[in-house]
């Protein structure tokens, strides 16, 4: 990463100019760039299709400049299209939060009727639980507190697992053990003891991040088979299949928009975790 440099990475606009090489776009419809910011093309990865694992992947708002400015510049690879029916600041946190925790899902071995548990209703979580219902899973959220309690129910989930006052794991094997569970949290030393909870070959598909490691008991894992996974985002044809399915089944982020001017205040917002969930700066048209 160089300076300076824009942050934002999950922009909505219009196409103003483009390159004399593209092709599918066209000028003033209507795109978003999420997380990636486009596959190189050449690496071993790509050459296989694997294009999520590109090794010389871009990240916007990293390597290029991001959403937090009028106008953006960004690869034709790197581009989504926007539907309709949904508005900007609907659509910008599905391309990040929203494709991670729906490829989590779509990705993992649950098949309808599982139960699944996603720890932590937060940005990425209360996104996750939406999609679990939708996707017609047996759903359980798990939360440090009563006071997710109603949120999580009224986002579709079966059931509500206060971690304070009772062990996820414990209760996660007295309803029948857990085919897939996602970790949303961004506290990593959470996600170990979750692995107890987990049915035969259960997945425990991770998608928050932490600075801290992540433990567990190695015993754990050996019995039950159990799988640890991660998820990174989605490319642009997964993130428009995401925009699709929420616009489907009616799964919205819950966010709070700003306008561009007051976007370090929607910032120290999100820093100290006061955010509910998702922070949107929009644009003002001149």
């Amino acid at each position: 990463m160089t300076y300076p440099r824009v942050p934002g990475h999950e922009a909505v606009g219009r196409i103003n100019a483009m390159g004399d090489q593209v092709t599918r776009w066209s000028v003033g419809q209507r795109v978003g760039v999420g997380f990636l910011g486009g596959r190189c093309g050449y690496c071993v990865s790509c050459q296989r299709g694997d294009h999520i694992n590109c090794a010389n992947q871009a990240i916007t708002g990293m390597h290029l400049d991001g959403g937090y400015a009028e106008m953006i510049t960004a690869s034709q690879h790197a581009l989504v299209a926007i539907p309709d029916a949904l508005q900007a600041a609907e659509a910008a946190p599905l391309q990040c939060a929203g494709v991670t925790t729906f490829n989590a899902l779509r990705k993992s071995a649950a098949k309808a009727g599982d139960l699944v548990a996603i720890q932590g209703v937060g940005g990425l979580g209360h996104l996750a639980v939406q999609f679990a219902r939708h996707m017609g899973l047996r759903t359980a959220a798990i939360a440090r507190g009563p006071d997710k309690r109603e949120l999580a129910l009224s986002l579709g989930a079966h059931y509500y697992i206060d971690s304070a006052a009772e062990d996820p794991a414990e209760k996660l094997q007295a309803l029948g053990g857990a085919s897939v569970i996602v970790a949303t949290a961004s506290s990593p030393a959470t996600f170990g003891p979750l692995l107890r909870g987990l049915g035969p070959k259960g997945q425990l598909i991770i998608v928050g991040a932490g600075a801290e490691p992540m433990q567990f008991n190695v015993g754990d894992l050996l019995f039950g088979e159990h799988v640890i996974a991660g998820i990174n985002t989605g490319t642009p044809i997964e993130i428009e299949d995401t925009l699709n399915f929420s616009l489907l089944e009616d799964v919205r982020a819950t966010i709070e928009t700003v306008p561009f001017e007051r976007a370090p205040e929607a910032y120290a917002r999100m820093l100290a975790n006061k955010a509910r969930f998702r922070m949107v700066i929009e644009m003002t048209r001149h």
